[in-house]
């Protein structure tokens, strides 16, 4: 009777002693979405009416008058692409080219088309 126990009791057991535990494991990545903008250079003539340096400049055109705030990246240029040190003049004719909408434009450069 003690072998039957015994046998019956790693009966019991064996099957627990062999089974298989499985683990699942889930990984989740996200990938950086990359987007595309294509911008325009484009450019409004006219004379100065107002210019503050560094800051902001007025030019009056067909449309009227269009007020442009002045980055750090703006250069102030003659027609050769020279830069020009000397301040912008009220009456002096200009083209400033700038990207983006008009709510948000940045000036990339301003051309002094005649300098006195």
């Amino acid at each position: 009777m003690k072998t039957t126990i015994i046998a019956l009791a790693c009966a019991l057991a064996a099957p627990l002693a062999f089974a298989q535990t499985s683990t699942t494991t889930t990984q989740t990545t996200t990938e950086p979405v990359t987007t595309t903008q294509t911008t325009s250079t484009t450019y409004t003539a006219g004379t100065v009416t107002t210019y503050e340096p560094g800051r902001t400049v007025v030019v009056k055109g067909e449309q009227g008058p269009v007020s442009f705030a002045l980055g750090t990246a703006a250069r102030i240029v003659d027609g050769a692409g020279k830069v020009v040190t000397a301040p912008l003049r009220t009456g002096q004719k200009v083209r400033v080219y700038y990207t983006g909408p008009e709510t948000e434009r940045v000036v990339e450069r301003v051309v002094v088309e005649d300098q006195d």
